[in-house]
């Protein structure tokens, strides 16, 4: 024998689950219908809400569990998925670099060349581009930390740094011996300086 406890539940949702039940046709008791409901509810909400979202940290970048990646090269498209805490690539665990750089057979920066779409989202954007977004909208919001810290008044300056005076512009005449016409940037050349 199952024991059972009571759970206080509103009267609207009860009624309206009473209702969705005869739209359905289910002949299913509604403590039933509300504890499969709760059963389906831990089974899918994945873990406890004080354990650390799943996903791949890329320098400040975090990538959530479901962000796909996409290389575009020569016309063609290659796509990585995160899983868990890696990035897997025809069934292996790789890097940002690793997946550009292969499908490219070249060195490449995967921040100018991976683009993203997070878990949710319909469109795509570059690796760099969110990095900076992130970046921007971190410096425009305070933390809670600086937030909360008062206001500290600026202090007069004492002492100054020295005076230092512009470099002098450089000479770019012909050196001795230097007989070209053309503008040269530097005054000697290198073949005269090396091996004298």
């Amino acid at each position: 024998m199952v024991a059972t406890t009571s759970v206080n539940v509103s009267p609207n949702t009860v009624l309206a689950l009473m209702e969705r039940l005869r739209e359905t046709g289910a002949s299913i008791d509604p403590a039933e219908a509300v504890d499969a409901a709760i059963r389906l509810w831990l089974a899918t909400s994945g873990h406890a809400p004080d354990a650390a979202p799943r996903g791949y940290q890329w320098k400040t970048l975090f990538l959530p569990e479901g962000t796909w990646l996409r290389m575009a090269y020569r016309g063609d498209h290659e796509y990585a998925i995160v899983e868990g805490d890696r990035i897997m690539y025809k069934g292996r665990a790789i890097s940002p670099n690793q997946f550009a750089s292969g499908y490219a057979d070249s060195v490449r920066n995967a921040w100018q060349d991976v683009s993203l779409r997070m878990p949710g989202k319909k469109h795509w954007k570059l690796a760099g581009v969110r990095r900076r977004e992130l970046a921007r909208a971190a410096a425009v919001t305070p933390t809670p930390a600086a937030a909360s810290a008062p206001a500290i008044a600026p202090t007069p300056l004492v002492a100054s740094a020295p005076c230092v005076a512009p470099p002098l512009p450089r000479n770019t005449g012909p050196g001795q011996g230097w007989t070209e016409p053309e503008r040269r940037k530097f005054r000697f050349r290198l073949e005269d300086v090396a091996f004298n």
